[in-house]
């Protein structure tokens, strides 16, 4: 059996990139640092993490200042980064056959939009230093992000057209997206939003910004009931 793991089940660990200088988070880095601890702290309650980042030494003066932080279940991997977007750079999971997959896919900065060199050689560079066994496959011909696609666990992939067609990625057709999420993710139907236009958004419409899928059957997903404003005249 070939399946696309739903988000809600078990989990190894998760994989985080931690900010630095060279990140979009610099005019904010001590909030954003502020907000990484309390990550670190709440996933480490619950289960294990890899913190990818090119400064060690700055992550662990970080950590000193968790207070209770459970240190067995975080790990540390210097590795350069370009950013923080694990979300969109690190492995998609597929289970085949009972073997974990770790699809290596392409990431290029949300269409060429931002420098993604070194984000992109992540996943070939941690492989080996997972705590737990992982086929690794790359995919890096074929540019798709983590938050571009949803998955019920059962067959079904939930995508926006807006991301996943964007010529900055592969070019594909729509018939050519379903056949690679067929062939990669094991998808039995694709399920296509065709709005969802946020302002700002570089991902494209990435679906998780857009709607979920959730146990017994469900999407929840975010809408705006604001009515245009009348001018006054």
């Amino acid at each position: 059996m070939k399946r696309f793991p739903a988000e809600w089940e078990t989990q190894s660990f998760v994989q985080i990139a931690w900010p630095h200088i060279e990140t979009d988070w610099l005019p904010y880095l001590e909030d954003a640092n502020t907000c990484y601890r309390n990550l670190t702290r709440e996933i480490a309650k619950r289960e294990k993490l890899v913190i990818v980042t090119p400064d060690p030494a700055g992550v662990l003066d970080q950590l000193d200042l968790i207070d209770d932080l459970n240190r067995g279940n975080v790990s540390i991997v210097d590795i350069e980064t370009n950013d923080t977007w694990a979300r969109d750079h690190a492995f998609i999971t597929t289970i085949e056959d009972g073997v974990r997959v770790a699809n290596d896919f392409g990431f290029n900065g949300w269409g060429l939009k931002y420098a993604a060199d070194l984000d992109n050689q992540i996943n070939a560079r941690i492989i080996d230093r997972l705590d737990g066994k992982f086929a690794y496959l790359d995919l890096r011909r074929i540019i798709l992000e983590g938050g571009s696609v949803e998955s019920d666990g059962c067959g079904t992939i939930l995508t926006t057209s807006s991301c996943l067609l964007s010529p900055n990625r592969n070019y594909f057709s729509k018939d050519e997206a379903e056949e690679m999420l067929k062939q990669t993710l094991h998808a039995e139907r694709v399920l296509w939003l065709d709005h969802g236009y946020l302002a700002g958004d570089d991902t494209d419409g990435h679906i998780d910004t857009l709607a979920r899928l959730c146990p017994a059957d469900t999407i929840v997903y975010v809408q705006c009931t604001d009515r245009p404003h009348t001018p006054i005249s």
